[in-house]
């Protein structure tokens, strides 16, 4: 969705790039869109459960359901998207009868303060969503424009079977602000999933990550099941690729090893990885640890393909789950979800620094930062005794100390602009 989102979005920003005479007219002094680009581990949790009532995978084609979907997801996963794919901010507010999207874009090489605001209501009803009304800064746009518009941009862009299939399934769309809700009717159609699948993965990704799979193969094939081998070599090895473009070579290969680290099979996010090497068991190992060494992998993944903001809350909320549930709230494994955030964005941006420590023998302590001394295994009762919450001034020296230890360190400290 991510690709589908930028493109739509960053087609209606050009809408005021091609208008020419209209640019400096549509252009603010303030942002309507003014916040962090911050996911909430609630979120997370909500996705979580929206999938799970959801899946596709036990759906039938042609069944008809409705769902709900909290209006705080939707929020933030526009948000998200809008500071990925087109370094926005984006918000999503509910009124009695109607949903407003809205964008704003800072316009840089412009002196002074200048904003791209986009606005777009959408109403309820059957049939779908429809837009009411929408606007570029202070000027209007007649909907039925703006769907042309939105519908000849999907279609150039190579998404206009994704549009169509995504406005044919849904058929109902309600609001409920009180409750900060949108329900949601709609018909399940399989296409949808394969898609999806097509825009989450090109050709060419599939290539490359297929390629990535065989290499982790070949080099956990030189090792005995179950033996314990260092993450930093495995990482070093799976990393040193060439090719035509090098970011997407090593995007692929850290997805390949944050789903095995992450004790799952590929196939399910491809299904024709099926029959594909398969993948040895291992035990990889990051300073010391087998936990620290997951939690890296699968942050580094995630920042990788979706983004610092998301990796963080996942880390962050199974910290909370663990607390409730599980082994207890770690700090050491949240620092180590902070350093493969941080690794996983030195990838997406192929940061020069990644490939000085590659170019050596990597240790763990190019990786991680030391994590002996943070406070582990703590139940949900005792982190409200002595935290409260993640927005106390307790927890925050905590995660504070854990950037200090971060930015100290060569592969992650921060830029001079």
């Amino acid at each position: 969705m991510t690709r589908l989102f930028a493109w739509l979005a960053g087609a209606l920003l050009l809408l005021v790039l091609a208008a020419g005479g209209l640019m400096a007219a549509a252009l603010e002094s303030k942002p309507l869109v003014e916040r962090s680009e911050s996911i909430s581990p609630a979120t997370i949790n909500q996705a979580r459960r929206l999938f799970h009532a959801n899946d596709p995978r036990r759906l039938r084609e042609g069944e008809s359901r409705r769902t709900v979907i909290p209006a705080t997801l939707i929020d933030e996963g526009i948000n998200a998207l809008a500071g990925r794919a087109l370094k926005a901010r984006g918000a999503f507010i509910l009124t009695e009868d109607a949903a407003e999207i809205r964008l704003t874009r800072r316009v840089p090489l412009i002196s002074g303060a200048a904003f791209l605001n986009l606005q777009a209501r959408i109403r309820q009803g059957d049939g779908g969503p429809k837009i009411s009304t929408a606007a570029i800064g202070p000027i209007p746009i007649p909907p039925f424009i703006l769907e042309a518009f939105l519908a000849i941009a999907s279609r150039a862009g190579g998404y206009g079977t994704e549009w169509q299939l995504a406005r044919q399934a849904i058929h109902e769309l309600a609001f409920d602000p009180r409750r900060r809700l949108v329900i949601v009717g709609y018909t399940w159609e399989p296409a949808l999933l394969d898609r999806a699948r097509t825009i989450a993965f090109s050709p060419d990704d599939l290539v490359r990550i297929r390629s990535a799979q065989e290499s982790l193969a070949a080099l956990l094939d030189h090792h005995a099941p179950e033996r314990r081998i260092p993450l930093a070599n495995v990482l070093q090895a799976t990393l040193d690729v060439e090719g035509s473009d090098q970011r997407k070579n090593r995007r692929a290969a850290m997805l390949v090893l944050g789903v095995y680290l992450g004790g799952k099979n590929i196939a399910s996010l491809i299904p024709e990885a099926r029959g594909w090497s398969q993948l040895r068991p291992v035990t990889m190992m990051l300073s010391g640890r087998n936990d620290s060494a997951q939690h890296f992998a699968v942050s580094a993944m995630l920042a990788a393909w979706a983004g610092e903001p998301v990796a963080d809350a996942i880390g962050l909320y199974k910290e909370l789950a663990d607390a409730r549930h599980g082994s207890g709230f770690s700090f050491a494994d949240l620092a180590a979800d902070r350093a493969g955030t941080r690794f996983g964005e030195l990838l997406n941006r192929e940061d020069r620094r990644l490939d000085t420590v590659l170019n050596r023998n990597i240790h763990d302590r190019d990786l991680v930062p030391p994590l002996g001394d943070l406070p582990e295994s703590i139940g949900a009762t005792e982190f409200q005794r002595h935290f409260g919450s993640t927005a106390s001034p307790a927890y925050r020296q905590l995660t504070a100390e854990i950037e200090r230890r971060l930015d100290s360190m060569p592969l992650y400290e921060p830029q001079q602009p």
